[in-house]
């Protein structure tokens, strides 16, 4: 079976317009997936960009699509006319409201914090709001989880000293955003409170595990990406070593220190800073004063029965 064939079967029995994610897991439940001749590294990808070049195509009246978040493809001349029409926004907040996530976002911490660890090669730390003074409290202040890159851990010492000596040690400070998911219906609050909450640092960061496959959504999040420098890290909670970077965070040459200073009403924040001083200026890294990094085989046990 051809990926355009499994997609007109799915149309065919359903009977309604179906965006190419929901084809997919369609296909998934009726073990039309298994009879695909070539499967390859991404298939729900590949089935989207097939249904998008057909879609497409006006010498190709097999199918064609309604709406725009996200489209639903149809086969014209059978799938019924009335179910051609419906509220688009209405749709979108059904949708929001019936998805499950057996995790919560405070349970992706321990991924990122391995991620950012294992991959950025920077040291976390979790940031609890509760720990903000309430009177200086404000919405969209604090991000997440914040890191540090130290230099002096790949550098031999003599050059991490006169790097230091002529001010440009390096030093990367690192904002991050977290949420579970990522779709239409929280993609610009979300992506504007990482905005917000990372306009300090080197680099900010808006991280989910779930992060809707949709051509019209991928480039929405790309423009908002490119446009404010905030990076889009996609957790992996199967294999966190495949977890990865979609969209590069732009590196800025300085760091918001009124901002910092500012954040120093949170006392996770505060123990960060007075952390990294120390580090720096000790030229050791206590690894323990971090966040616990734990081995990825615990962090796939975790997940496994809530994904």
């Amino acid at each position: 079976m051809k990926f355009l064939d499994l997609a007109k079967r799915v149309l065919q029995e359903s009977q309604k317009p179906l965006s190419g994610s929901e084809i997919w897991q369609v296909a998934k439940e009726k073990g039309y997936v298994d009879r695909l001749e070539t499967i390859g590294k991404t298939p729900e990808q590949t089935l989207l960009a097939r249904l998008y070049t057909s879609a497409n195509d006006p010498d190709n009246p097999n199918i064609k699509y309604v709406g725009t978040r996200p489209k639903r493809f149809y086969i014209p001349g059978v799938t019924p006319e009335e179910s051609l029409n419906f509220d688009e926004e209405e749709v979108l907040e059904k949708e929001e409201k019936v998805k499950k996530i057996g995790y919560k976002e405070k349970d992706l911490h321990q991924v990122l914090a391995y991620y950012i660890r294992n991959h950025l090669g920077a040291y976390p730390k979790t940031l609890n709001h509760s720990k903000s003074r309430k009177k200086e409290f404000g919405a969209w202040v604090h991000p997440d989880m914040v890191a540090c890159y130290f230099p002096q851990n790949h550098w031999k010492h003599d050059v991490y000293d006169l790097s230091q000596l002529m001010g440009d040690a390096q030093i990367g400070l690192y904002s991050f955003e977290l949420k579970t998911h990522l779709s239409f219906g929280n993609l610009r609050e979300s992506f504007f409170q990482a905005v917000s909450n990372s306009s300090w640092a080197h680099q900010g960061y808006l991280v989910a595990a779930e992060i809707k496959i949709d051509r019209d959504f991928l480039i929405e999040l790309e423009r908002l990406s490119n446009s404010f420098g905030i990076g889009v890290i996609q957790l992996d909670l199967e294999d966190p070593d495949s977890s990865e970077e979609i969209f590069s965070a732009e590196e800025r040459d300085f760091v918001d220190w009124d901002t910092v200073d500012k954040l120093m009403m949170n006392a996770d924040f505060r123990e960060f800073i007075a952390r990294v001083k120390n580090d720096i200026s000790s030229k050791e890294v206590r690894d323990e004063k971090y966040d616990e990094i734990k081995e990825v085989e615990d962090l796939i046990e975790i997940f496994k029965n809530k994904i």
